[in-house]
């Protein structure tokens, strides 16, 4: 209740209907998979583009060197062809994969500096820095005003543990800053000539001048440029601190004790700052072997916020709805996402078949591993164009299918069935199934993609692993989890209001706005809004103990629509009699 102590006219605003509520997205994709670069902790990074893609992960991978592991450039790109826009990625590496460094024998500035690539892999080998002399602040000296203390023009820039130079005629002397303040810098060691280190000058031909460095990093097309940083470890233009940004390289200063008076290129570069420049790179970057890379990599560690691997890294992210792992079939890994997907409620996982397995019976040995509603199998493997071999390679099909799904939320929205949709990009599959080899597979969950004589390669199927016939297709699942995360969104502001019916009807109401509009979107079965969906709140689904526990219990029932999966016309003839 608002306080009124002096007259006066008050204007307050209230909150009287119901809270607009807005669904959840369900078109967000998460992939995890090898690439050529970026993090392998962490959280995962989102990606708009297949040029997105390749800046930050790299390009295709090498089938000699990756094999059946190589596919997640593939998938990505197929994801964005077939109608994703946007994803997130987490890169995993085996475990004795090494970023590129500089610390190879023999270095000068290896004992300076630690450069390494910012993520393990080859692709550090081609980084590339230049360290060049620069400066951040210059001024004049007005005057002596003690032992090795000087009165100067402006003393901004020149900090506490700064090297600087004095030139006078050509010649640089080099002392050390211990204090700078009003106008006042004491240097360690007193600048030679003190009687000329004066210049009262409008146009000063001697002058004070910080020492620092400007790094460059060059990565293919990428440049990443650091201006003025210092081996100062005190200051705020370290170089550790400012070069912790790059995308590129991380940078550790790991000079032990005063390095006195010289100049951080000298001290880096091991030679005069007249040279001009000094040229760093990296070596040493591996891949690491298949032999290292296991189950355990992709199912990943938690080890606290910020520094999950794998699939436990989506934990962190509450944005993904679709999950793929493109081309890893290992029961384990597939076992982990599918319980990840399980486990949060919010995410959906498509599913590859081993490639090798295309017989009936090898494929119902595959799929019998699972049993979950959050899941769909897909097979065979899509023929597709390969840019970096150029020749036709076989694909799996969660990266495409991942982009149907959006396709097919973002022209349709979420109650349509991803299927009798067109594979974009493919041009041939793995193998044909006839109908007699799906009648088999469809009713055990195994939707296939075929392809039909005049309409292309099309997703024929919508069914998810489950054996509960309630959850058997993927659009009615796919339905409660936009529903629920709908809903969860969208009702925060409900949190620690008063439990009293005045909250119950605005609950209601929320709610009732919505699923009204979700069923003339038709996502819901009925003639009318009371068909489709009801909801209960109040006493009838409270009792007082759930009350004074500050418990707010909303049952909510909604009848979804299912995909016309058998189309069927009886057709008889017509006779006179009739």
């Amino acid at each position: 209740m608002a306080e009124y102590l002096s007259p006066g006219v008050y204007v307050e605003e209230f909150d009287s209907g119901a809270q607009p509520l807005e669904g959840a997205s369900t078109s967000t994709a998460g992939f995890i998979g090898l690439a050529q670069r970026g993090e392998i902790e962490g959280v995962p990074q989102l990606v708009t583009s297949v040029a997105d893609f390749n800046r930050l992960y790299g390009g295709y991978l090498s089938e000699n060197a990756f094999g059946e592991y190589r596919f997640l450039a593939y998938g990505v790109e197929h994801f964005f062809l077939n109608g994703g826009s946007r994803c997130y990625i987490m890169r995993v590496a085996p475990t004795d994969a090494k970023p590129a460094a500089n610390q190879a024998e023999g270095n000068v500035e290896s004992s300076v500096l630690a450069i390494e690539a910012k993520n393990p892999g080859t692709w550090g080998n081609q980084i590339r820095l230049t360290v060049v002399p620069s400066s951040k602040a210059k001024t004049q000296i007005y005057e002596i005003v003690g032992d090795r203390q000087y009165r100067v023009k402006n003393n901004a820039g020149f900090n506490v543990g700064d090297v600087v130079a004095f030139e006078a005629d050509g010649v640089k002397q080099y002392s050390k800053i211990v204090s700078s303040q009003d106008n006042i810098i004491e240097l360690s060691e007193a600048l030679e000539g003190e009687e000329d280190v004066i210049d009262n000058n409008l146009l000063p031909v001697k002058v004070l001048t910080t020492c620092e460095v400007t790094l460059h990093v060059f990565y293919g097309d990428e440049a990443e440029t650091y201006e003025k940083v210092s081996l100062n470890v005190s200051a705020a233009n370290h170089i550790s601190k400012i070069v912790s940004r790059s995308n590129i390289v991380k940078v550790q200063d790991v000079t032990s004790g005063d390095l006195g008076s010289v100049p951080p290129f000298e001290v880096i570069s091991g030679a005069k700052e007249e040279t001009g420049k000094f040229q760093i790179a990296l070596s040493g970057g591996s891949d690491g072997s298949l032999a290292n890379l296991s189950a355990a990599d992709y199912m990943g560690q938690d080890r606290g916020p910020g520094k999950r691997t794998g699939i436990q890294s989506f934990i962190d992210n509450d944005v993904v709805s679709i999950m793929a792992i493109p081309g890893v079939t290992d029961p384990n890994v597939q076992l982990a996402l599918v319980a990840h997907c399980e486990n949060l409620g919010s995410r959906f996982a498509i599913l590859d078949i081993p490639r090798d397995k295309t017989k009936v019976a090898d494929v119902m040995t595959h799929r019998n591993i699972f049993d979950s509603s959050y899941a769909a199998m897909y097979n065979p493997w899509l023929q597709v164009f390969d840019p970096l071999d150029k020749r036709n390679i076989f694909i799996p099909p969660s990266g495409s299918v991942a982009g149907i799904y959006a396709r097919s939320d973002n022209s349709r929205g979420v109650q349509k069935a991803p299927a009798n949709e067109v594979v974009r990009g493919a041009v041939g599959l793995d193998c044909q199934y006839n109908k007699g080899e799906q009648d088999i597979l469809n009713p055990k969950g195994v939707n296939l993609i075929r392809y039909f004589a005049g309409q292309g390669i099309r997703v024929w199927g919508a069914r998810t692993t489950s054996s509960n016939t309630l959850w058997k297709y993927v659009n009615v699942r796919r339905l409660f989890i936009f529903l629920e995360e709908s809903i969860k969104n969208g009702t925060n502001w409900v949190v620690f209001e008063p439990n009293d019916e005045q909250l119950w009807a605005r609950v209601q109401r929320t709610i009732d706005a919505f699923l009204t509009r979700v069923w003339r979107d038709g996502a819901l079965l009925g003639t009318s809004a009371n068909e489709a969906f009801y909801i209960n709140i109040g006493r009838s689904t409270m009792t007082q103990d759930d009350i004074d526990n500050g418990r707010l219990i909303c049952v909510i029932g909604v009848a979804p629509v299912k995909p016309a999966e058998f189309v069927i016309f009886r057709i008889t003839q017509k006779t006179r009699e009739e």
